[in-house]
């Protein structure tokens, strides 16, 4: 934050149509395009504490205490808080404080609630720039949605009863003085904290919230339940982004999401975090909302801003960013060709530059390839560098790259050891690790794949090092999941059987002459064949594996059959593994 920005600040007090005083506050240069923060319950302007800081040296920022929270008044009866009155003094706001030019609105619970209710009024056209909302949904959706969810659908009876759960506390608001009293005890402000402590994001010591803001704001509750039977369906022209974090106790991601119907222009977010996230990740809410205003100001629309958009027809990937390994061959092309067609744009790296042009030349404009051994640890640091610098942070990172290597541990020399373990093993460590962190900075999730094999799981004793390497990722990638969970990054191990790519062509046999070699290459090329089970069949799983992020992905029938056995009858494996019976 630019500490001027904090030094041009004002306070001021504005008069509602109802004659009550709303005390509002004003951050920035008054030049600037104004930003509108409109805070929820049972808060009030200083939940955008963080926020203001991150963006008042661009924007002016204004923040106001809504009536009855603050230093605001409050309303002398129960429809003082109707959601319409709510909205006149959002726009009084704005005329006050930006009456020559709209404003950009970032609202967050009833904030977003009382924002919706505004950008689809008539007067929003002239006066709203843009629409940042953050954990409140429209009235008018939320009574609709819960009633489009009354089929015998499994999934829709899931999410329903999931919301309900998450909506309990709005039927014990309606009850008199029970809540009140609830407040007053000190119970309601500790359970606040106890569920904005849960938020693995969230920073420090969580605010106690205030208990006047919480009585006073009841009535918001109790004055607006009966909209939720509205039958009417507001759309809105004004630019929306929905900021949905995944981690939200009151508002279920389907209910933040399912939106499609509310905006001409749309754009949804899932961000890991909880209901607090103005609070506990104001640089990744400023951030988000400032790539927003600024494409409306005139900018460029960001790549994040362009994935997000939701519209019919829309890939699963469409804009994002995929980086793959030894993407030119076998697997990894196949991979980085599926992606594009789903609408990615691709990252194809590899150490073999012929073949890299090859899949260049496939994918043309939908891919951008860059040479690079995976095992080179500089050479790696390089490529993501360039990478984050040259196109952004990637949305998913597929490490493929990968070689065979077959013959008996005692045969295995030190060297082939030494082969396999930096491609296999370290190949995997180095795409995690730094591409891990960009989207660990980036805040905004994401998903590593990293394929490793179902000899992860398969004792076998022709490939005691090429299983070891496997394992390994498998390991590392039940170990990652854990890890980079509480920062929206699934992280999933996709394991192949027998797969017909160039790999058995290129495989090496520890122990063996050139002739030997030869030799076993051309059997398991033909073990392969037979199988034929193609590349592409194995893309379409890991695209599959992509969309539902599992822990573990295996991919072929055996593959799968296999880790059922492995988990079952591990001893039965083992015995096969002695009879030289499992696949090589």
């Amino acid at each position: 934050m630019n500490g001027a920005s904090w030094r041009n600040s004002t306070s001021r007090r504005l008069e509602t149509a109802d004659r009550l005083g709303l005390a509002v506050q004003v951050h920035g240069p008054p030049d600037a395009p104004t930003v509108l923060a409109v805070h929820g319950y049972p808060d009030n302007h200083t939940i955008w504490d963080g926020v203001v800081a991150e963006l008042s040296d661009r924007y002016q920022v204004v923040t106001y205490d809504v009536r009855g929270a603050g230093e605001s008044d409050r309303p002398a009866t129960t429809d003082g808080y109707r959601v319409d009155q709510l909205a006149d003094d959002l726009f009084r706001v704005a005329d006050a404080v930006s009456p020559d030019r709209p404003v950009h609105l970032l609202a967050h619970d009833w904030g977003s609630v009382q924002s919706w209710h505004a950008v689809t009024e008539p007067r929003a056209a002239e006066r709203i720039a843009s629409y940042t909302s953050i954990s409140g949904p429209s009235l008018d959706h939320y009574g609709q949605w819960l009633r489009s969810k009354l089929r015998p659908n499994p999934r829709d009876l899931r999410e329903l009863t999931t919301q309900l759960a998450f909506s309990a506390y709005i039927a014990f608001f309606q009850l008199p003085a029970v809540p009140e009293l609830a407040w007053r005890s000190g119970i309601m402000p500790k359970l606040i904290s106890t569920l904005e402590r849960l938020d693995p994001k969230a920073a420090g010591k969580p605010t106690r919230p205030v208990t006047a803001d919480g009585i006073n704001g009841l009535e918001l509750y109790r004055a607006n339940a009966g909209r939720l039977g509205d039958p009417v369906r507001r759309r809105t022209s004004v630019p929306v982004q929905v900021l949905a974090p995944t981690g939200d106790p009151f508002v279920s991601t389907p209910l933040q999401t399912q939106i499609e119907g509310l905006a001409d222009d749309l754009r949804v977010r899932r961000l890991p975090g909880g209901h607090w996230l103005p609070r506990s990740r104001p640089e990744l809410v400023a951030r988000c909302a400032a790539e927003l205003i600024d494409h409306v100001e005139g900018g460029e629309e960001t790549r994040g801003l362009r994935s997000a958009r939701v519209h019919p027809g829309r890939g699963d990937f469409a804009d994002q960013l995929v980086v793959i390994t030894g993407a030119g061959n076998g697997i990894g092309r196949a991979t980085a060709q599926a992606f594009a067609e789903a609408g990615a744009h691709i990252i194809a790296a590899d150490v073999d530059e012929k073949a890299l042009r090859g899949t260049a030349d496939l994918l043309g404009d939908s891919a951008t390839t860059y040479r690079v051994d995976v095992t080179d640890r500089t050479a790696m640091g390089d490529f993501a560098l360039r990478v984050r610098t040259e196109l952004g942070v990637p949305d998913v990172v597929i490490n493929n790259a990968g070689i065979g290597l077959a013959g008996s541990f005692l045969d295995t020399s030190v060297a082939d050891w030494e082969s396999v373990i930096d491609v296999n093993l370290w190949g995997v460590i180095h795409g995690c690790r730094l591409f891990g962190q960009q989207m660990v900075e980036r805040g905004e999730g994401g998903r590593i794949i990293n394929v490793a094999s179902a000899a992860a799981y398969l004792p076998s004793q022709v490939l005691p090092a090429y299983s070891t390497t496997k394992a390994a990722v498998l390991r590392l990638s039940e170990c990652l999941r854990v890890e980079l969970a509480a920062d929206g990054i699934k992280v999933t191990a996709v394991c192949p059987g027998l797969v017909n790519t160039g790999i058995t062509t290129s495989s090496r046999f520890a122990g063996t002459d050139d002739a030997e070699q030869a030799k076993r290459r051309r059997a398991a090329t033909e073990l392969y064949q037979r199988r034929d089970y193609s590349a592409q069949r194995a893309a379409e799983e890991i695209l599959r594996a992509t969309r539902r992020a599992p822990a573990i992905a295996p991919v072929t029938p055996e593959a799968r059959a296999g880790l059922v056995l492995s988990r079952l009858t591990p001893r039965l494996l083992r015995a096969a593994a002695r009879a030289d019976l499992m696949p090589k």
